[in-house]
């Protein structure tokens, strides 16, 4: 099982007190500068042998392709953060204009995300993951930092998924702006000069 490390230069359990200085940005200035810096969704899914656990992430990026690594955060109240902590390995799906039920099914609170069974199941290596979700990487879970508030879970790519090219997939990757999904169209993209 990966360990969670905490930076050497704290002592003992961290706080948001740990990362806290007298020159810093306001809770609502920082948020404020995120809100309207878009971030591609994903839907990351794990299962410690306690049940299948689900939540919608802006936080995915790629941290290296040789070894396939990637990172996302989750929040330490998060319902899904136990479960990420006892899990070996995740499944994070790249989702589209055509998974936007799915991201808001990972966005909310109080419900049981797999009820409806119909839309998901079990991959041979029994992760779960949702079957209209074209584009995944399952990985391995090799590292994990305890920040301030939240978890951030590096994962080795052990194999994914891959949604054809566009001329055969008329879906567009999701982002979320403002506290609004937007659908990234061939429409949206700016000259390449």
């Amino acid at each position: 099982m990966t360990q969670v490390i905490r930076p050497p230069y704290l002592k003992g359990s961290v706080t948001e007190d740990d990362f806290r200085s007298p020159e810093q940005a306001s809770a609502d200035e920082f948020k404020n500068v995120f809100r309207n810096h878009p971030g591609g969704v994903a839907l990351i899914t794990a299962d410690d042998g306690n049940g299948p656990v689900a939540l919608t992430a802006t936080s995915v990026f790629s941290i290296s392709v040789d070894p396939p690594l990637l990172g996302f955060s989750a929040s330490a109240i998060s319902s899904s953060t136990p479960t990420l902590l006892q899990a070996d390995t995740v499944v994070v799906h790249f989702l589209t204009d055509e998974n936007l039920a799915v991201a808001k099914l990972g966005a909310t609170s109080g419900i049981d995300r797999f009820a409806d069974t119909s839309i998901w199941g079990r991959l041979e290596t029994g992760e779960p993951y949702f079957h209209g979700v074209k584009t995944w990487v399952r990985g391995e879970i090799v590292s994990r930092l305890e920040t301030a508030g939240g978890i951030l879970h590096v994962v080795r790519g052990l194999s994914t998924s891959i949604a054809e090219g566009p001329a055969e997939d008329d879906s567009n990757p999701i982002a979320y702006v403002n506290r609004t999904w937007h659908a990234l169209t061939q429409g949206s993209s700016l000259p390449a000069n």
